[in-house]
């Protein structure tokens, strides 16, 4: 028997259907991390619009950037941004890194044209200015240049995913009179396999041992970027006015406190959820190295059950805490991911084995016929079908959450409209739910659980993480030094 390698990972489920666009989350995030000089064009935390080309532009299109792992001919795949020479021939200058033409020059106004200009018949009105250069600018783009398409189509034509639709379905996509759009929040993904930490030269990008947390050590960083080139998620930023990376931490220091991150805490549609995860270490260049059309399943079967005597006995063996096995066996993420199998992982082709998982919007579904489907309770065989006919192809979110293979994109909607039938039965009793859960793989104790979880649970069953080495600074500070942590960390203080 082969012996497990157990680690726990802090880990992350985004309900989809459940995000109104508001980037609550963003400002939040904006507000608390990167507010301050040469921070001013990131956003760790973004939400856009898809169909859409995202923050950065065309960050999807590796073939641009080279980001990500490919399969090697050795039995680990190997970085697409740079090997042994390469790394070192572009230490210097690197093609593949996004410039500020695909972020946004960050500005800000001249206000004294507000408060100096004379008194006369016109409004003054303030100019524009860079936020670099201090100099006058014309605004071309910025953050959420394309919200809602911004008014044009545009952006939306240009997402590298609508690659996967024929001419037909890209046709009739944009010929609705509203088109049909999805929000998409993005954070670091904190990966199993992050090609950040292994582009780095000097070694400043790590994650940690004891959650999974992937960081930059400031100190060790020497602005060589390799990581930004490396990230497919383009989730790592380079600080101007420093000159170190930068990146999303996951708020540890209010993990630390057993807060939730910024980001989780204000979301208003309550889509985020927090766990533990168990993983077989072990496993990592078997499945980032595998065949995609098995990356999704081989990554959920690296998962393992915090409920398995063998499992819980490798974790100990290995120092996973008695507080992490706890939570490991509360965890939502783990419901979701593993029990259910409803969320997926953003481009797994990237091969970064990502521990951020999406559930697939369900709204192009189910809103795409007027008379909608509640209606036509005695018609099982076309309910399901409504799935081939959604607004937002199947192929596309396909294109997104399962390196184009349909199957565990329609497996999860399917799931998705069983609950909504058997909840709607308990309101019309002439619809007899159970053949229909049957036909998605449910019961009527997991259906009744997913809509828990979904639409009724609260911030502790959603967050459900221990207070990460809380222990160890009441031990060595005290309690009064942890009540200072606690308020250092508050949603929208600047640290």
């Amino acid at each position: 028997m082969v012996k497990l390698d157990v680690r726990a990972q802090v880990s992350m489920v985004f309900h989809l259907d459940k995000c109104i666009g508001c980037h609550t989350c963003s400002l939040a995030c904006k507000n608390l991390w990167t507010e301050r000089p040469g921070a001013e064009y990131m956003w760790w935390n973004n939400v856009e619009t898809k169909p859409g080309t995202g923050y950065p532009s065309n960050w999807e299109d590796q073939d641009r950037w080279q980001g990500g792992w490919s399969v090697g001919q050795a039995p680990s795949p190997v970085l697409r941004s740079q090997g042994k020479l390469t790394g070192l021939l572009k230490l210097f200058y690197n093609a593949n890194q996004p410039g500020l033409d695909d972020y946004y020059e960050p500005w800000t106004y001249r206000y004294s044209d507000l408060f100096d200009a004379p008194q006369g018949d016109v409004q003054p009105s303030a100019a524009p200015i860079s936020q670099i250069t201090g100099k006058p600018i014309d605004i071309k783009r910025g953050p959420n240049w394309d919200d809602d398409l911004g008014g044009s189509p545009l952006y939306a034509e240009n997402d590298p995913n609508l690659a996967s639709l024929t001419e037909d379905e890209r046709k009739s996509l944009f010929e609705v009179e509203r088109m049909t759009m999805m929000y998409l929040p993005r954070i670091c993904n904190h990966c199993t396999n992050p090609a950040c930490v292994a582009a780095c030269p000097s070694g400043a990008l790590y994650k940690r041992g004891e959650d999974g947390i992937v960081l930059v050590n400031q100190d060790a960083c020497r602005g060589w970027r390799a990581c930004v080139a490396a990230c497919p998620y383009k989730k790592v930023f380079y600080n101007w006015k420093t000159g170190k990376s930068e990146k999303c931490i996951l708020c540890y220091p209010r993990l630390e406190t057993g807060q939730p991150p910024a980001c989780f805490h204000s979301c208003v549609g309550r889509i985020r959820y927090m766990g533990v995860i168990l993983y077989d270490a072990s496993r990592i260049a078997e499945v980032a190295n595998a065949p995609v059309e098995k990356l999704i399943d081989l990554q959920r079967s690296m998962l393992l059950d915090p409920n398995d005597p063998v499992v819980i006995a490798a974790a100990e063996e290995n120092g996973v805490s008695a507080q992490l096995l706890a939570a490991a066996k509360q965890s939502p993420v783990w419901k979701f991911v593993r029990e259910w199998e409803l969320a997926l992982p953003l481009h797994p082709e990237y091969r970064t084995l990502p521990m951020l998982f999406y559930v697939p919007p369900l709204v192009p579904v189910m809103g795409h016929r007027e008379e909608g489907l509640y209606t036509r309770a005695g018609d099982r065989e076309s309910i399901f079908n409504a799935i081939d006919e959604a607004r937002l192809p199947v192929k596309y979110l396909a294109s997104l959450f399962s390196a184009g293979d349909p199957e565990p994109v329609k497996a999860a909607l399917r799931k998705l409209m069983a609950v909504r039938w058997h909840r709607r039965s308990l309101e019309f009793k002439t619809i007899d739910p159970q053949q229909i859960l049957a036909d998605a793989g449910l019961t009527v104790e997991q259906a009744n659980a997913i809509y828990r979880l979904t639409a009724l649970s609260t911030l502790e069953e959603r967050f459900v993480l221990p207070p990460l080495q809380r222990e160890e600074a009441l031990s060595t500070f005290g309690d009064t030094a942890a009540e200072d942590c606690r308020q250092s960390c508050g949603l929208g203080r600047t640290m």
